[in-house]
């Protein structure tokens, strides 16, 4: 019955390889499974112990916490003169273009159309 769907044989595939095959599944979807794990709970983790050391250490750890982190103007006007920069590596074009017409040049690709095509036919 299932030959009329999958016209193949399944004979030649052995308990052997049905146990490879899903012990590898399984091994691949565990791994992305633990790394998923892995990058959502360490940020949370790190956030919590920086609260923790907050809390605990008073002003002592509130100003070096605070002196490690960056104001978001700072950020700001960092991003722009990158900005600026990268906007100045292009150089100015004046867009003229210019198109001269040449004749039937001659081309390996348009001299295989001409054999292709009869143009006897399309002559008056």
């Amino acid at each position: 019955m299932i030959s009329l769907f999958f016209p193949i044989n399944f004979s030649a595939i052995g308990a052997e390889h049905l146990v490879l095959a899903v012990s590898c599944y399984v091994i691949v979807f565990l791994a992305l499974f633990l790394l998923s794990l892995v990058f959502g709970i360490l940020p949370k983790l790190h956030t919590r112990n920086l609260r923790k050391q907050m809390l605990k250490g008073g002003e002592q750890v509130n100003t070096l916490v605070a002196g490690k982190m960056v104001p978001g103007e700072v950020s700001a006007a960092i991003a722009m003169a990158i900005s600026m920069y990268f906007e100045e590596l292009h150089d100015q074009e004046t867009s003229i273009l210019t198109i001269k017409k040449e004749g039937k040049s001659y081309s390996p690709w348009n001299s295989k159309i001409y054999n292709v095509i009869n143009f006897n036919r399309f002559q008056r």
